[in-house]
């Protein structure tokens, strides 16, 4: 089991960074809309759906993600004009992903309302996957390693969490949802993310790298957030009775259960961008 997680992730690693680097930007947003149609196909399993309907639900999510490149080239990086094109587009997406998750997400947690084969969890699906995948391709218009030091901050997160929680993990999280994390190991991840995030804060827009509060809330908020999506998701797989999101991924589940942390946070990121920018 160990040696198919190393494989699966060595491979997963290798196209990922191949994909961020040396693709054009069509390329990239053609990648970047693969792997949203995977986690769209996903995501109706979590609805509770499966044949053709989770099909349909990544061929339309792949539609709309083109349709968007069609009507907004240039908001996408695939024509001129990006800055002004990219807050138009972005804004109808990152705001209501914002909405989501700063106010909605925290109550859908307490209350541990179900998801079901409802318009609105459609709806959701939209919310967390669209804002994502123009993330993605918005953000690399940034430099490939500005996406790669962002993910960075959310993998760091991750790692702090489950190092601090395993040393010192006492008070539980969530038990009811995911038994594992603590409130130590959140505390440790939001740390490290702190200590990364002023470690690069030379390189941060001048808005943040010049106000040392407000880089401090952003970096907690995003350390926060992303523990955040991964208990949303945490706690959808386990109403839906599954283990992983799906196992296209030997040894690490589904696409679902690799980019749960960069649903809640990547779409926040890009929004602090380009108010920044503007």
């Amino acid at each position: 089991m160990l040696r198919t997680r190393v494989i699966t992730a060595v491979v997963l690693l290798a196209a990922f960074l191949l994909a961020l680097f040396y693709l054009p930007p069509l390329g990239w947003l053609l990648f970047v809309s693969a792997v949203a149609a995977v986690a769209a196909w996903e995501w109706g399993a979590l609805m509770g759906l499966a044949g053709v309907p989770r099909i349909v639900l990544g061929v339309v999510l792949v539609a709309i993600c083109l349709l968007l490149a069609v009507v907004e080239p240039a908001a996408v990086g695939l024509a001129t004009g990006f800055a002004d094109a990219a807050w138009r587009l972005g804004a109808c997406f990152y705001v209501p992903a914002a909405v989501f998750w700063l106010l909605l997400a925290p109550l859908w947690l307490r209350r541990r309302w179900l998801l079901g084969r409802t318009v609105p969890a459609l709806a959701t699906g939209a919310v967390l996957l669209l804002p994502l995948w123009l993330a993605l391709v918005q953000l690399r218009q940034a430099g490939p390693l500005t996406v790669l030091a962002i993910m960075a901050a959310v993998w760091l997160a991750d790692i702090g969490a489950y190092f601090a929680g395993r040393r010192f993990g006492r008070h539980k999280l969530a038990p009811a949802i995911s038994p594992g994390k603590t409130w130590e190991g959140a505390i440790g991840g939001g740390i490290l993310v702190l200590a990364y995030g002023l470690l690069l804060s030379s390189r941060l827009p001048a808005t943040l790298a010049g106000n040392l509060p407000l880089l401090l809330l952003v970096l907690l908020l995003l350390s926060a957030i992303s523990i955040m999506g991964d208990l949303f998701e945490s706690l959808l797989k386990r109403q839906a009775g599954l283990k992983d999101s799906s196992n296209v991924l030997p040894g690490h589940g589904g696409v679902l259960d690799r980019i749960d942390s960069l649903t809640s946070t990547l779409p926040l990121v890009a929004l602090v961008w380009l108010v920044t920018k503007a």
